[in-house]
This record gives C-alpha cells, sequence and structure tokens, in this order.
C-alpha cells in the first residue's frame, strides 16, 4: 500500500495536477501511512511541511454538522424544529407562495429546497467567496429566493449548512466558532482548527487548477464539475465576512483525523455513540442521489458500492472539500483515510483522490 500510494502522489506532482499534498491512513485507530509531498509554496521553492493548516471549504461542513447533532444531545436544539423557531429571519416559501417548514434534519441533509448559489442576485455569498455580509444580511437574501422543491422531497447540494451555523450561533448565543468550539472541537482537542489561522507560518498557499496549476487571486474563479466556483483565499481573515458553516474554516490533518477517528469510534465523547449511528445510516430515505449512494448527516453514505463504482465497504461515509480535500470513514474495515492538498478543485473531485482510495483499497480487495 505505501508505495502504490507514494506512485499516485509522485504522479500527480511529477505531472502537475497537484502541487502540494499530505495524506494520511488508519487502520482500526493505528497510523498505516502518513506522507506530505509536493509544494507547500513552489514559487518560493518550499517543500510541503508536515501538517499544515488548510483552507478547509466543505470539510468544515461535517464539524458543524457534528456540532448541531452535540446540541440534539444536550437538548439545546431537535433535529425536527422548524428552523424559523430560532432564526425568525429565515423563512422562505415554495414556488406557489406556501410556507415551507424547513427543519434541523432538512439543513443536515440537504433536503431543505435550497439550492448552492442564486445568480438571479449576485450579492449573495455562499461562503466561499469575497463578501462583508454578516449571516443574517447575506441569508435574509436567499429567504427571498421560492425554494427549488418542497423541503424533504429532494436531496440537492446548498447552502443549507451555512444556515445551520446561523442557527447554532444564535442557540449558542454568540458565533459560529463558539459553538463549533465548545461542543466539538473543544472536546475533542482540535486546537488548531476554526474560523481563524493558528499559525499564518503554516498556511499552505491556494492552487487553482491549469497546466500546470496557478498561485490563487482574489477572488479566484475556478471551474468546478458544476460550474464556476469563486474563491476567496483572504475570506479566512476578514472581521467582516459572516463564518460560513459549509466552508469557513481552517485546519490540519491531524485535526481533522482526530475527528474522523472519534467519529468512527462513535463520537469521541463529543456526541452519543447512538446519535452518531444515526448520522452514519441513510437519512433521506428514497430520495435519489448519485447511484449506489444516500446521505446521512455528515457526508454521504455507499448504500451500494457497486452501483457507486467504490471500493469500499457499504456503509461507507464520505465527502470533500474544493480547496482540494477529501476523506472517508468506513467502519466495516476500520479505515480512515484523509487526504489534503494546496490544489482547487483536482484534489477534491479530480482523479487524484479516486487514485489514492485505489491505492489504499488495493489489498483489501
Amino acid at each position: 500500500m505505501t508505495s502504490r500510494i507514494d506512485a499516485v502522489m509522485d504522479a500527480a506532482i511529477t505531472h502537475q495536477t497537484i502541487v502540494g499534498a499530505e495524506v494520511i491512513v488508519t487502520r482500526h485507530g493505528d497510523v498505516v501511512y502518513q506522507r506530505s509531498a509536493g509544494w507547500f509554496d513552489r514559487e518560493a521553492d518550499r517543500p510541503m511541511i508536515d501538517n499544515a493548516i488548510y483552507r478547509l471549504a466543505s470539510l468544515t461542513k461535517p464539524i458543524v454538522a457534528a456540532t448541531a447533532l452535540a446540541m440534539v444531545d444536550k437538548e439545546l436544539i431537535g433535529l425536527d424544529d422548524r428552523v424559523s423557531r430560532h432564526i425568525p429571519w429565515f423563512a422562505p416559501r415554495l414556488k406557489d407562495g406556501r410556507e415551507a417548514e424547513i427543519t434541523i434534519h432538512h439543513l443536515l441533509t440537504h433536503t431543505a429546497g435550497l439550492a448552492y448559489g442564486y445568480p438571479q442576485d449576485p450579492t449573495i455569498s455562499t461562503g466561499l467567496g469575497p463578501t462583508d455580509r454578516g449571516l443574517e444580511d447575506n441569508f435574509t437574501r436567499v429567504a427571498r429566493h421560492p425554494l427549488d422543491y418542497e423541503p424533504g422531497t429532494a436531496w440537492q447540494y446548498s447552502v443549507a449548512i451555512d444556515v445551520l451555523g446561523a442557527v447554532l450561533a444564535q442557540v449558542q448565543g454568540g458565533t459560529l466558532d463558539d459553538a463549533v468550539k465548545a461542543h466539538i472541537t473543544g472536546p475533542l482537542g482540535m486546537a488548531e482548527t476554526g474560523f481563524f489561522v493558528a499559525d499564518e507560518k503554516r498556511l499552505a498557499k491556494p492552487y487553482a487548477d491549469g497546466k500546470p496549476p496557478t498561485p490563487m487571486s482574489d477572488p479566484q474563479v475556478v471551474q468546478g464539475d458544476s460550474g464556476s466556483l469563486i474563491f476567496s483565499p483572504s475570506r479566512i481573515f476578514s472581521e467582516s465576512a459572516f463564518q460560513s458553516g459549509g466552508a469557513g474554516m481552517a485546519g490540519t490533518p491531524a485535526d481533522m483525523l482526530r475527528f474522523l477517528e472519534a467519529m468512527r469510534n462513535g463520537g469521541g465523547g463529543a456526541i452519543r455513540h447512538e446519535t452518531v449511528a444515526r448520522a452514519f445510516s441513510n437519512q433521506i430515505g428514497d430520495v435519489e442521489r448519485d447511484p449506489g449512494q444516500r446521505f446521512g448527516y455528515l457526508g454521504a453514505i455507499v448504500d451500494d458500492p457497486v452501483a457507486a463504482n467504490s471500493p469500499s465497504a457499504k456503509g461507507t461515509i464520505n465527502w470533500g472539500g474544493v480547496y482540494g480535500h477529501s476523506w472517508l470513514i468506513d467502519p466495516v474495515n476500520g479505515l480512515c483515510i484523509l487526504s489534503m492538498s494546496n490544489t482547487a478543485v483536482e484534489g477534491c473531485t479530480g482523479r487524484y483522490p479516486k487514485d489514492i482510495i485505489a491505492a489504499v483499497y488495493a489489498d483489501l480487495t
């Protein structure tokens, strides 16, 4: 396995699809592979360092979702709570004008009827790009647009976790970062992960896909699988931009691995074991998603490995982050795979993370 993963990383760096990367693999809690490779700052001739700090993009989502679940365990919120109960300013309607009943469950599962982009209102931020708006200011604008479908009837990746972040901040009585630290990153010892940069000298330089990848400007447009993405690398330092529950955190591989292992082991004391079991199970019923996959509370769930074209076992949960990251928890095989890079979006949805996963599973299959 070591030689296969090494070969994938080396090929991606040599062929200049990835600039710099770190990969960690654990089996039953033991680290069986760990390596950093490529460039932390290619233009300065600085090799990738161990345990760099990365802008997490959607690796933020499972941490914020876990925060919500911890708050459910403490009866601070309920999965069936209507969102408008906590943030009355967020009450979008359906296309026919009817009031929509969006719950915390709908936000966690991306079945709320929300979208990931509102081109009819370019002032709306979806969490990656530059903004000087707060949560209420930004998402009141989202609430003016009718939902794409009735909550619970379809699945669509969206700003739902950003709205969830607004709920958590309101209930906590502070910022979203306060809620995350109180319920997840604090209890799990993730001291270098949050809506801040713990050590600017270790913040990896971000790159945009290209031949070769180019250093990101600010803002930076990158072509993703479903359209153009607008990045703002400086957003993590902004005091006026809302803390994006869907994309706004920065953190390290060590902290992310601590989180993934805590979830694999039933919550790590931050969330009840039965709550994590629920999060790792299908929460969208027969609602259509990608072939062979459903959705829980923390990410996509492999329901049919053959249909999903995945080497992982049924029940594996996975997701990524468009700044260049991918993760996987396979409870059946006791595996965690964490791949973090500084190259968007290849490190998230490109060939690279798929090849890393294939290299890990070659022995198991």
